[in-house]
């Protein structure tokens, strides 16, 4: 009896030890809640991707998103914001009466640049597509929008979600107007007041101006000097869902050209934002261009 009584006892030494060695706590120690049992054990830091790994993995999300929205090729990679600024001046034939000395908005439609890289500007706001903000977040396309108040007001925060994401938001006047039918005050609080609006709901008085239509004169370029605009830069080519615009003699893209296109969706088109965009895409990365971010450039 004594052998069986010390076998026993033996035993239950080796159980209790299992029972600790498999996460049993000591008396007066509380077990951790469900799910929470490995919540004091240290985690095993994942070692921090190289830079080769960081751009395979951007390059294999990239691919993986232009087949996701149907592009031909994958887009191009811009190339790094110049570190030094090119000289911004009005195009020849768009000033007005003493433009330069008066330091006026300049005017222009391309930015001086030899790397293969253009800008999509997209104006008003009339569209307000959900799917638009996936599909360029995914395929990491910067592009810059002017906003009129009249159309955006009817959900401001999509466009919050658009800044949130990079976008930088300009001005399109208040409502649109054709700018050279009014006078220099009407057209100064068109455009003030977009500049007020912007900085209510979005945080920053913006320093891009487009005006509507692309029609201005000195008055328009007066009045956005007085309301803080830097630069007022105007397009090229206009892409549609179904066709581009060119403004050029030979119809094509050059080295730092600025895209126009629009918020607008079936009601106006035959197709929709992405259909646009997937045009637009297909055309200049066909051409060997890259998408650049318009502000990195000014």
């Amino acid at each position: 009896m004594t052998g069986v009584r010390v076998g026993v006892a033996v035993l239950a030494v080796a159980t209790l030890a299992s029972g600790c060695a498999q996460g049993e706590r000591p008396a007066g120690e509380s077990r951790p809640a469900a799910g929470q049992e490995a919540a004091g054990r240290p985690a095993q830091a994942r070692p921090p991707m190289s830079s080769a790994e960081r751009l395979r993995a951007e390059q294999t999300a990239r691919v993986a998103a232009a087949r996701k929205w149907g592009l031909k090729r994958v887009p191009l990679t811009a190339p790094p914001a110049p570190a030094k600024k090119p000289v911004i001046t009005t195009r020849d034939g768009f000033e007005v009466d003493d433009h330069e000395e008066l330091g006026l908005p300049p005017v222009f439609t391309t930015v001086p640049t030899k790397e293969k890289v253009v800008f999509l500007t997209i104006d008003d706001g009339a569209e307000k597509d959900p799917a638009f903000l996936r599909m360029m977040s995914e395929l990491k396309i910067p592009y810059t929008a002017f906003l009129s108040d009249y159309l955006v007001k009817e959900d401001y925060g999509y466009f919050k979600k658009m800044q949130d994401a990079g976008v930088v938001l300009n001005n399109h006047t208040l409502h649109h107007p054709y700018l050279p039918g009014l006078s220099y005050q009407r057209q100064k609080r068109e455009i003030c007041g977009m500049q007020d609006v912007i900085q209510k709901h979005y945080g920053k008085r913006p320093l891009l101006f487009r005006p509507p239509f692309g029609n201005y004169n000195g008055d328009t370029l007066r009045a956005a000097k007085a309301c803080g605009v830097k630069y007022a830069p105007l397009w090229d080519e206009e892409v549609f869902v179904d066709h581009w615009e060119y403004r050029e003699w030979d119809r094509d893209l050059h080295p730092g050209d600025i895209v126009l296109s629009h918020f607008r969706g079936r009601d106006d088109w035959k197709g929709t934002m992405p259909d646009m965009v997937r045009r637009f895409l297909n055309m200049v990365t066909e051409k060997g261009y890259a998408v650049g971010r318009l502000e990195d450039y000014l």
